[in-house]
């Protein structure tokens, strides 16, 4: 059953970056500042982690110059290096000690700063991958100021891909994080198992989902969070795909999974209900006529695409 599912086209929003990460530049300060300082080279503005963006049909990040970024940058600003497209170096710089751009200050006027989460949708593909990774790199920069491990000061290294600790006894480095996520359509013959949190919209249903643990495979953290949160029990599990999530800092990673006992049960107070679906209930919904009657995630969330494509299979 699970291979009848067919396999994602393309890439889920926020993956399929157009830059060129170039790692190996990261350790040469040289060349990366040589980079920062030529012309033509972008960068993508973030206040509050919200990225500037330029309004229009479809949002595209509002770049700015060096004119505008190497000030901030040479006096203390975070900033990172994303990668070249095209020749084109592009970072990425925390402009969140500036004025409320859209009130005032020096970036007053360049573009808007929307709630990603609402305005992923609308967001050019290239340019959602993109903010995937400059959101939670400054995002990192700004929590890891002091060392985890005995608390002194840090400081940017490898172009703001690491940090490290001053404190010459201690000299730790520090990293950015992922952390894993597991998001998953359970299967029972023609159904689907959904769920519904408190504080989802009225109607809506979603896949169930939930961090990996230390010590567990991606497999055991389906079959664990399934139970967990429906009391439903799985056996095989198929890997879908996965799609970076900028909420600080995930990966989710979708799967596909078939339920071994079907009885729902509800043992914690994470899910408001958890409901099976018929798919050609289903079915109707994605194509419209029935759409009044349940509420699913959006076409650019990962629990979408898992919905879809177990409903396109035979």
């Amino acid at each position: 059953m699970l291979n009848r599912i067919p396999a994602l086209e393309g890439h889920n929003v926020f993956a399929g970056s157009p830059l060129d990460r170039c790692e190996h530049l990261r350790g040469n300060s040289e060349k990366v500042d040589a980079l920062m300082r030529a012309p033509g080279t972008r960068f993508i503005c973030l206040w509050k982690a919200r990225p500037m963006i330029a309004p229009g049909e479809t949002l595209r990040i509002q770049w700015v110059n060096g004119a505008m970024a190497l000030p901030l940058i040479d006096g203390g600003a975070a900033w990172a290096f994303l990668g070249t497209a095209g020749g084109v170096a592009h970072f990425a710089l925390d402009i969140s000690a500036e004025p409320d751009p859209e009130q005032g200050g020096r970036f007053a006027g360049l573009g808007i700063f929307p709630d990603l989460r609402m305005s992923a949708a609308t967001l050019d593909r290239g340019d959602a991958a993109i903010i995937a990774q400059a959101k939670p790199l400054i995002d990192w920069h700004g929590r890891r100021k002091y060392c985890s491990v005995c608390g002194a000061l840090t400081q940017m290294r490898q172009s703001g891909a690491s940090r490290v600790c001053t404190n010459p006894d201690c000299s730790a480095s520090h990293f950015p994080r992922t952390d894993p996520v597991v998001i998953m359509l359970a299967i029972h013959e023609d159904r689907c198992l959904l769920g519904r949190q408190a504080m989802f919209p009225p109607g809506m249903y979603s896949a169930l989902a939930g961090f990996v643990e230390p010590g567990e495979s991606l497999e055991e953290a389906v079959r664990r969070e399934i139970d967990e949160e429906s009391g439903v029990q799985v056996g095989a599990v198929r890997y879908h795909s996965s799609q970076p999530w900028p909420f600080p800092a995930s990966l989710m990673i979708g799967c596909h999974a078939l339920a071994t006992d079907p009885a729902i049960s509800l043992p914690g107070d994470e899910l408001e209900e958890a409901r099976w679906f018929d798919k050609g209930f289903i079915r109707e919904v994605l194509a419209g006529p029935r759409r009044d009657e349940l509420r699913l995630p959006p076409p650019h969330a990962i629990a979408h695409q898992l919905i879809r494509s177990w409903a396109a299979a035979d």
